[in-house]
């Protein structure tokens, strides 16, 4: 399978909050990093490292990922798009821009790393 219909499977495993189907496209050394200045921030290693970041995440903020463009580039592919949704604390709505870079091998997500608009999620999280 196309690295790219991996990622599309993530996203789709992501939104309907299917972890076991997540871990199930996830290499077991994973790695997922994004800003540690954000609750489910940090570095999250193997399977537990991603069920860590996934569950941080869900309960933070209840979000869905509009998709822009992804693409294959440089051997990873790349997503750029948008994060909407709201802070379960607080109800405070957001739509900040995004973008992903996945790393993909022998059918795997090997690595990810999101990056967000960090200043306003955390002035949405009610951080700043």
């Amino acid at each position: 399978m196309p690295d790219i219909d991996i990622v599309r499977r993530a996203y789709e495993a992501f939104a309907i909050q299917d972890l076991d189907g997540l871990l199930a496209l996830s290499d077991p050394e994973c790695v997922i990093t994004q800003d540690p200045s954000l609750p489910w921030g940090g570095r999250h290693v193997g399977h537990e490292g991603v069920t860590a970041f996934a569950l941080s995440l869900v309960g933070t903020i209840d979000a869905i990922v509009s998709i822009e463009s992804l693409f294959d580039a440089d051997g990873q592919v790349i997503e750029c798009g948008r994060t909407q949704g709201t802070v379960r604390s607080n109800g405070q709505a957001f739509d900040i821009p995004e973008v992903h870079v996945w790393t993909v091998g022998d059918g795997k997500v090997i690595e990810a790393h999101f990056a967000i608009d960090t200043p306003t999620m955390l002035s949405a999280l009610g951080s700043r």
